[in-house]
Parts: structure tokens; C-alpha cells; sequence
């Protein structure tokens, strides 16, 4: 319930596979809207949309629609550590996602604030509406962001809102709580909104996209032939004397915000409180769309008085004259922490119950729209008494983020990073398709349904099973190929690597620091023809995997060793109280976590490696 990220793509996840699914939102003007910065993807992030795309979710193909600007960050470091990221257009992203959702005949819609559940016998049967009508399903997935009993502070004064002019949802939790759940609270925030008409870029540090611009989805999504510029400026010590005028009417240092806010997007009044040291922070000024000059300050997220904002604002290089559109705020909402689910995100309370996105404690779009996939597809398998479907870390950033959750709860926003993965060479965004893609295939056999214009799970495959094989024969002609020194050693002394005596495979050649395709194919007209057949994707992967084999083995090799523990099964109702050689702590952590392995059980927080032991020895190992 609820069209957010998690709410569009949970609806698509259960959609594809055949289920018949209501979206209820309490307004549909507002569907995927981009409640905080106007983009999709970043460090980490950007792994999770070519995951979501890879399972046949819509988050890349809308993003690619819609961009404005299209980056692939962290290119200095391993191809482990790149993870793609774009502006996007705000009013056409959420326009194409709304048209893409009513486009997909398994998806049907209903304007209404969900009030309750329908709950008998520990099991969901539906939800009541705000306007009293009961509306009965065989599953629910709840998908309320930051609307359940939301406030939005703006200095001194506050006020009850999901986000600026829409009203908060009421209801839910206290039904929640009378079940059993417990809930908490948490804050977020977002910055002001400028006239990009007032603002002097020639002052500041422009940030241009990737040329030629990559993209997300795996399908065939147009890439960007133009693109719009963001910029980048900084505060002052003369901006955070301004802001620190406000601080005795700040909402967050006056104890008004119970919740706990982002560790890693903290607002500009923490930034200058929390690093008094730093003389100044840096800020992007990112445009909203091709046509608006509406301007998003990523980086001043704030919830002073809207007077000392614009105060401060116009102290910045650049901003001198700027006028706002909205000052920034902060926003305090109800969550529910997530070691009350199972892996598969149903609640251990009530059976068929499902929750996604923020309200499991988490914060930004993708992580949103993730769980929103993973609920939505497990809800439909759920209805159909089905094994629910379940990423393993070693899968997917979506494993990690869940595992995080479901095994060490939050009780802050949960934010995702490279690492927190392990297995980041394995899971890089290149490969999505690769790791993800064959196990949809698997649970989808004779349900898929998309919308028109989107590839089947079975052509999605196909492009799977092409890119692999371009993979290999890449692979092969490397292994097979030799160079004589008269030919490459002087390109090998202009890198600064050290010249061949006899023949060698090019296999080795690049393997050597400073040598990859760009540079190697000029210089070789052999292999720039064979390599002319490809595309710059399959490239691309059997370059990394060449380059990095030795340690994507070893890594593989980690992750099967630790699926030995995911083996080995733990009854469903198993009482861990009666054992009383493990912990109180790890009892009470078990029990309330319910893990379904030993795998899972080893990463609960609290369960030492002599309570694994214990749990081992009990399941007969």
C-alpha cells in the first residue's frame, strides 16, 4: 500500500509473475515521486538498480527514459568499486513510471488512504480505507515511506505530512502495535529548492556526464545524447555562522526530533556541529528536469527556520541572489524494525503480511525499490503456497541489504554501501544480468507477463545467453593469440611496462598493470577487428573477468564455504529456548529472528561462533 519506489516495483514484481495486483495511494498525481533528490543510482546504489533490472523491475528502464545526465562513479578505483548513477528529469521519471505501471494489464488502482488491516486467525485478508471501504486480498504488501504518522519540521513549527503538502497516514500503526509489532521512530530530511534563474554558475565548479553516456537497464533503453550539466559549490565559515544563528530554534538540537536521522546524509546544521573542524562542505547543484529551472542543493538538507536558510544560502559562492522555491525540512515517521520479518520480508506476526521501503527502517529510492521487487514477488509466491524467493549475499547487493536488515535490525536509516558486501567482486554492476536474470527465469517458467515494449523473461535470457558466450570466445581468442616483441614492445616501454624477448599470448599482455583494451587495440589492427564484432557491454565484461580472475575464483571460493552453513536447515518452529548451553542473548535473538539456516543464524547480531556450535550439533552436524 502506497506508490513509492517500493510500491511501484512491488506492484510489477508480483504483476510479472502473473498476480493480480491493487496499488492504493492516496494520491495518484504523486505516484514514484521523487520525494528528496532527482536521481537514481550512486556508490553502491547503482548496483541495485541493475539488480532490480536484471529481475525484470522497471527502475532502470524508467530512469534510462528520463535521465538528464548519466555518470559512472569510482572509475579510479576496480571495476568492483564503479557503480553507475544519473540525474533524472523528476516530472518525467514519475510520469513514466505511472504510465509503464497502467500499461501492464495485471496492475489495477485505487486513490484512498489505507487506515487497517484485515487480519483474522494470523493471517492478513485485506485493508480498510480511509473512507471505510474493505477491500480483500489473498496477500499485502505495505509500502508507506515516510507517511506513517508523519511530522515535518521547519524550525519552530510543525506539522503532521508524509511530505510537503500531503497529509500523513494514521492508522497502521497503532493496529500494528495492538498485534504485537514493535515500531520506532525515525527522521529524514531534505534541502531547499532554488530558482535556477538566480543562480551564477560561472562561479562555480562545473560537473559534466559521461561521454558517451552509459545506461541501466540491460534491455535495449535509449542512451543520452545530450545532457545537462550539474555543479558543484561550497559553504563558508561565514555560511555556518549564519545557520549557527539558528540553531536555538533548530528543531534537532532542541530535542523537538526523536527519530534518528541518515548517518551518511546528515543535514547541513549537524555537518557544521559534527565537524567543527571542516572550514567548508561541499554541495551539487542539480537540475530537476529539461524543463524547469527548479534546482535541487544536494548536500544542504536542513530544518532551520526557512529565514536563516535563505540567509545562509545566499552567502554561497554562486548564490548570492538566489531565491527559493521551499525552504528544506525535516520529517519524523513511524518504522518497524526489520528483524520482525523473515528473509523473504512476510512478518513473523501475521502470514501474508509483507513490509517494504522505509517503513523497515531503510532510506533512499533503491533500496526502497528493492525490497518493494523482493516483496512483491514473494507475496505472489506466497498466495500460491510456494518456496519464497531468496537472494543470498553472495546473489546480490539485495541479499546484503536484506540479510543486514532481517539478521541485524536498524535503528538507524540503513543506507547501502560497497562495504557492506563481501563479495563486491562478484557482485559487480556489470554482471547483474549474468548472476540474476537466469534465477527469475527459473521461478517465472509459463507466468511472465509484462507490459508492451518490454522484453520477455525468455528474450532477456536470450541476451543473457549471447552475452556469455561473447564472453568466452573474447576469453579464447586472448588465451589463443600470440604477439611477437617487434610488434608490441613499444607500446608495452610507452605504458612503462617491460618488453617481451620471444612470443607471448595476449592473454598476459593484458594482464599487465597499465594495459587494457583501449590502449592495446590501436596498436594490434588484428585484434581491433576481432573485437569490432562485439558490443562495448560484452567488452567490457571479459575484460574484468581476464583481468580479475584470480580474485573473482577466490572470492567464489569464499562464498561456497559459507554456503556450507546455508545447508544446513533449522525447523521451522524450532525452540531455541530449551538450549541452554548457548547464550540468554543468543536465545532471545534467535527466537525472535526466526532464522531458516545455520548460515543465517551465524550473522544474527549476538550469536557467537560457539553458539553455531551448539546450533550445529542440535541439527545433527
Amino acid at each position: 500500500m502506497g506508490a513509492g519506489h517500493a510500491g511501484c516495483e512491488a506492484a510489477i514484481g508480483a504483476a510479472n509473475l502473473g498476480s493480480r495486483v491493487l496499488l492504493i495511494t492516496m494520491n495518484m498525481q504523486t505516484i514514484a515521486q521523487m520525494s528528496c533528490n532527482p536521481a537514481m543510482g550512486g556508490v553502491a546504489k547503482g548496483q541495485i538498480v541493475r539488480e532490480i533490472d536484471a529481475l525484470g523491475g522497471y527502475s532502470g528502464i524508467v530512469t534510462d527514459h528520463t535521465a538528464v545526465q548519466f555518470r559512472m562513479l569510482n572509475r579510479s578505483k576496480g571495476p568492483a568499486m564503479w557503480s553507475p548513477r544519473a540525474q533524472s528529469d523528476r516530472m518525467q521519471f514519475a510520469a513514466k513510471w505511472r504510465q509503464m505501471l497502467e500499461a501492464h494489464p495485471n496492475v489495477d488502482f485505487w486513490q484512498d488512504m489505507v487506515a487497517g488491516l484485515l487480519v483474522k486467525n494470523g493471517v492478513v485478508g485485506g485493508v480498510v480505507t480511509g473512507m471505510g471501504l474493505k477491500i480483500e486480498s489473498q496477500a499485502v504488501v505495505l509500502t508507506n515511506g515516510t507517511f506513517l504518522n508523519g511530522i515535518i519540521h521547519i524550525g519552530e513549527k510543525q506539522f503532521g505530512g508524509g511530505r510537503v503538502g500531503e497529509k500523513a497516514a494514521t492508522g497502521i500503526t497503532e493496529q500494528l502495535l495492538q498485534l504485537g509489532f514493535e515500531a520506532g521512530r525515525m527522521k529524514t530530511g531534505t534541502p531547499p529548492r532554488l530558482d535556477g534563474r538566480s543562480l551564477d554558475y560561472s562561479r562555480m565548479e562545473i560537473q559534466e556526464g559521461d561521454s558517451p553516456a552509459g545506461k541501466f537497464s540491460f534491455t535495449d533503453t535509449p542512451r543520452l545524447e545530450r545532457q545537462l550539466p550539474c555543479h558543484v559549490t561550497y559553504t563558508s565559515q561565514a555560511v555556518h555562522d549564519v545557520l549557527k544563528e539558528g540553531f536555538e530554534k533548530s528543531p534537532m538540537f532542541q530535542g523537538r526530533i526523536q527519530g534518528l536521522g541518515p548517518r551518511y546524509c546528515p543535514s547541513i546544521e549537524d555537518k557544521i556541529n559534527r565537524f567543527a573542524d571542516k572550514e567548508r562542505h561541499q554541495l551539487f547543484v542539480e537540475p530537476e528536469g529539461w524543463d524547469t529551472c527548479e534546482i535541487y542543493l544536494n548536500g544542504f538538507s536542513s530544518s532551520l527556520p526557512e529565514d536563516v536558510q535563505f540567509k545562509a544560502l545566499r552567502k554561497i559562492e554562486g548564490l548570492e541572489n538566489a531565491k527559493m522555491f521551499r525552504p528544506g525540512y525535516a520529517i519524523e515517521y513511524d518504522y518497524f524494525p526489520p528483524d520482525q520479518l523473515s528473509l523473504s520480508l512476510e512478518t513473523h506476526l501475521v502470514k501474508n503480511l509483507f513490509f517494504a521501503g522505509q517503513i523497515n527502517g531503510t532510506t533512499g529510492y533503491e533500496e526502497a525499490g528493492c525490497q518493494g521487487l523482493m516483496a512483491g514477488i514473494n507475496a505472489h509466491l506466497a498466495v500460491r503456497d510456494e518456496e519464497p524467493f531468496i537472494l543470498k549475499r553472495s546473489d546480490a547487493y539485495i541479499g546484503v541489504l536484506i540479510d543486514d536488515l532481517v539478521n541485524k535490525g536498524t535503528e538507524e536509516p540503513y543506507r547501502m554501501f560497497t562495504s557492506r558486501a563481501e563479495y563486491r567482486i562478484l557482485l559487480r554492476q556489470d554482471n547483474a544480468d549474468l548472476r540474476l536474470t537466469p534465477l527469475m527465469e527459473k521461478l517465472a517458467v509459463g507466468s511472465w507477463q509484462s507490459v508492451p515494449g518490454v522484453p520477455s523473461i525468455a528474450e532477456r535470457m536470450e541476451k543473457v545467453n549471447e552475452k556469455r558466450a561473447a564472453t568466452v570466445e573474447i576469453e579464447q581468442f586472448f588465451k589463443e593469440t600470440s604477439v611477437t616483441p617487434d610488434v608490441v614492445n613499444g607500446f608495452l616501454e610507452s605504458v612503462g611496462s617491460a618488453p617481451i624477448s620471444q612470443k607471448v599470448k595476449l592473454h598476459g599482455i593484458l594482464l599487465r598493470p597499465n594495459v587494457d583494451l583501449a590502449n592495446l587495440r590501436p596498436v594490434l589492427p588484428e585484434l581491433d577487428s576481432f573485437l569490432n564484432q562485439y558490443d562495448s557491454d560484452y567488452l567490457g565484461e571479459a575484460e574484468t573477468r581476464m583481468k580479475y580472475d584470480g580474485y573473482i575464483r577466490k572470492e567464489q571460493e569464499m562464498a561456497d564455504k559459507m554456503l556450507r552453513l546455508e545447508a544446513v536447515p533449522i525447523l521451522e518452529n524450532f525452540d531455541f529456548q530449551r538450549i541452554t548451553a548457548i547464550s540468554k542473548e543468543a536465545r532471545e535473538k534467535l527466537s525472535r529472528t526466526r532464522p531458516r539456516t545455520i548460515g543465517q543464524a551465524s550473522r544474527i547480531s549476538g550469536v557467537t561462533p560457539a553458539d553455531v556450535s551448539v546450533l550445529l550439533v542440535h541439527m545433527g552436524r
